[in-house]
């Protein structure tokens, strides 16, 4: 989906048509005041106070077609520089144009308005020439927003919209947004009963429901026998800490805005914890290691908990509690592109089991200027990072460098995702530290006898479960693959009274089998019961008549298909059990 800001004339185009929305606003609403209006990824918006007035969705065409009427007028858009005291006396009547303007320095600040027809409005630009270009627009949704993102101000109404050159790009961008809604995982999660979020337990807080839950069960296990096999050991560590911990590795001081505020019991400090490799460290320097028990694998799949603003919150995909998927392995220098290769090895053979082919490597570095966000040791940085890129290297992978995007306490290789719905982001991760193990004091002793710090290497592979699953609804609409649907599998008696014995025959014989399957037997219509199961995106449908009932034999069909095959019961359990075994995608 194309980013509006980014793009010169989208901008220009959308800033214009913010100012159009409010000119039609002030029209229909002449108490209209007026906050700020600016361009966004996805088209514009303008906050706006209306007093007792309240702005319902089913009110937005009436204001697209005032926005027409005022378009149609085809008025040039005149800029105007003028004095901050001129600025002052022109836009007294509205309180926040008085906020925006009490703010600007004259010396630094050239303070301009742009005038359109009857509607004068304060904007830096730029702009179009007329508004008969301003077309090609839809307004999109109205929303609530504190004013200036502050929950103790007063709350403002926000309308979105959006705006193209031509009607075709306006109709194309609005079918992307229809098919976004689709793959929302906020919806599908609702829809299928996978998570709740719930304001009495808290924003950003989410409960898995008992299909969410089983489906966060196939994934933890899916990715615990992945890392067994590869050598990892699982561990269990509190989801809090000693402050001293986190002084001692040093995210209180880098990470301190991301963590949850201290909390005191009995004199000693707690915090919340951000992330496990502070734990690990200590699980690590509990016993004396030799070089021959080089390289080890902690791994854990924990709870951990990051302060996250309210307007950032996003479904699963961006919460204040969430799972991480997350290792540390302890090695020599030596041994550094050895377990980095098997790390790159594994996200790609998850990514492709799990058909995920949309994604990109990036190669996150420091800003050498910035000594507050990043560890202070110019020697370990450019070893570090140096490290990285041979190993990037010699593995033949494409990356882009990203500086100032590295972690505190060492160079990191993203693998970014594009999304269904939304910005690009990170899902797996590997970290390169040399820093940690310092801060420790972490040993082991080498063929010489002598004492050496290890190396870390910081990986999560799915990156947070929470995010992941977020990722993966959007990426198949809620349609999973056999091996990972909570529901596998819906058995259907065509009428309950002939055949619902051996429907629920079948439906025992299922689960004894460890099929995830359930009977709906109840007296409704065939269609009507075939199409709740299509609506639920359950993966098959087993239809059951006199003809099965007599052969014992099992008709079904595939989500979103109409064709219906009948096999005997065991080979349909062959067949069942190859598709789940193999892991299909189909």
């Amino acid at each position: 989906m194309i980013n509006i800001k980014e793009d010169e004339k989208l901008n220009k185009l959308n800033h214009s048509c913010a100012h159009l929305l409010a000119q039609a606003v002030k029209h229909l609403y002449p108490e209209a005041k007026f906050w700020v209006g600016p361009v966004i990824e996805e088209g514009f918006y303008y906050d706006i106070d209306l007093g007792d007035k309240v702005i319902l969705e089913e009110d937005l065409p009436k204001i697209e077609k005032e926005m027409k009427k005022c378009a149609k007028d085809a008025k040039n858009i005149i800029r105007k520089e003028i004095s901050k005291e001129e600025a002052l006396k022109e836009f007294k009547d509205d309180p926040y144009k008085v906020d925006l303007i009490s703010r600007m320095d004259e010396d630094e600040t050239t303070i301009s308005t742009y005038t359109q027809g009857d509607f004068t409005d304060l904007c830096r630009g730029p702009h179009v020439e007329n508004t008969k270009v301003l077309k090609n627009f839809k307004l999109l949704k109205v929303s609530g927003a504190y004013w200036k993102g502050d929950a103790n101000n007063k709350m403002l109404q926000r309308i979105y919209g959006i705006c193209f050159e031509t009607p075709e790009d306006l109709e194309a961008h609005l079918k992307e947004l229809e098919e976004a809604k689709e793959r929302d995982h906020r919806k599908i999660g609702k829809d299928l009963g996978i998570f709740l979020i719930d304001d009495l337990v808290g924003k950003g807080l989410p409960m898995y429901l008992p299909n969410g839950f089983i489906m966060w069960n196939l994934l933890e296990n899916y990715i615990r026998d992945k890392e067994i096999k590869r050598g990892y050991k699982h561990v269990q560590t509190p989801p809090l800490g000693n402050v001293d911990l986190y002084r001692t590795s040093g995210h209180l001081e880098h990470y301190k805005d991301a963590m949850f505020p201290i909390m005191e019991v009995e004199g000693e400090e707690f915090v919340l914890r951000p992330m496990n490799c502070p734990h690990h460290m200590v699980i690590y320097g509990n016993d004396i290691h030799s070089y021959r028990e080089l390289p080890i694998r902690i791994a854990e799949i924990a709870r951990d908990c990051r302060y996250e603003t309210s307007g950032s919150l996003k479904g699963v995909e961006r919460v204040r509690t969430f799972c991480q998927n997350d290792s540390h392995i302890f090695c020599t220098p030596e041994q550094i592109e050895d377990e980095f290769k098997g790390v790159v090895d594994l996200i790609l053979e998850v990514y492709k089991e799990m058909g995920i082919k949309e994604y990109r490597f990036e190669l996150s570095l420091r800003d050498p200027e910035d000594k507050v966000k990043y560890y202070d040791d110019d020697e370990m940085w450019n070893n570090a990072e140096d490290k990285l890129r041979e190993v990037l290297n010699d593995l033949k992978i494409d990356y882009v460098e990203k500086k100032g995007e590295a972690a505190f306490y060492g160079p990191k290789l993203d693998v970014q995702v594009k999304p269904a719905v939304g910005n690009e982001y990170t899902l797996s991760t590997c970290q390169l530290d040399f820093c940690l193990p310092m801060r420790f004091d972490l040993k082991y002793v080498d063929a010489d006898g002598e004492k050496k710090t290890p190396v870390v290497i910081h990986r999560a592979i799915l990156g947070s479960i929470d995010r992941f699953i977020a990722f993966y609804l959007e990426e198949t609409k809620g349609v999973l693959p056999l091996w990972l649907a909570p529901v596998q599998m819906k058995v259907l008696p065509v009428n309950s009274e002939y055949q619902g014995e051996y429907a629920k025959e079948v439906t025992e014989w299922l689960k004894d089998n460890g099929i995830r399957a359930e009977l709906d037997d109840r007296n409704e219509k065939l269609g009507y019961r075939l199409r709740e199961v299509q609506t639920s995106k359950i993966p098959y449908t087993i239809i059951l008549g006199d003809n099965e009932k007599d052969n014992k034999e099992i008709s079904f069909r595939l989500y979103g298909e109409k064709e219906t095959t009948t096999m005997s019961q065991k080979d349909f359990l062959k067949h069942i059990k190859k598709v789940i075994e193999t892991k299909s995608l189909k």
